[in-house]
């Protein structure tokens, strides 16, 4: 049985050091990209509080489809430069919103979700894969939740 969660009260680099650690544990040299996903979308979800949807969105066809994720249901594809997550994927970059509500083009899976944080995961220079964690609260994620999940998107990009 795993049981990785971190303490109550571990400072965030802390907490994401040992969400590095414990995906990088669960997931090496294990080939099956969706297995792995599954993993990390589970640690993404006993990892942080305040979370109402964690997982992934894969890179098919030249658009993005639902992956392993923990939460409510999702939208299942979004286009490449729609919504936050199709934003991140085309432009190779993290979007780290406070307010879903002002971002041009949001796409409300969730009504719920007020914040989101979505990490590209790159191999080449091209995301094959975008990390998504969503929030009810308004200005959940911060500078160290990016860099967080953007050490673990590097990390899986030849794991997934």
């Amino acid at each position: 049985m795993f049981d990785f969660r971190p303490d109550a009260g571990t400072p965030k680099p802390e907490a994401y050091r040992q969400l590095l650690d414990a995906a990088g544990a669960l997931t090496a040299g294990e080939r099956d990209a969706v297995a792995n996903m599954a993993n990390v979308a589970a640690l993404l979800w006993d990892f942080l509080p305040q979370l109402n949807w964690a997982g992934f969105y894969r890179m098919v066809d030249g658009e993005l489809v639902l992956g392993p994720f923990m939460g409510r249901p999702a939208c299942i594809r979004i286009p490449l430069g729609k919504g936050v997550c199709g934003t991140a994927a085309s432009e190779a970059m993290t979007q780290l919103v406070e307010d879903v509500h002002a971002f041009p083009g949001h796409i409300a899976c969730d009504s719920v979700t007020n914040s989101e944080l979505v990490v590209p995961v790159l191999r080449d220079g091209k995301a094959i894969a975008v990390i998504d964690l969503d929030s009810p609260e308004k200005g959940r994620f911060d500078q160290h939740d990016a860099a967080g999940i953007e050490a673990l998107a590097a990390m899986l990009a030849d794991r997934i």
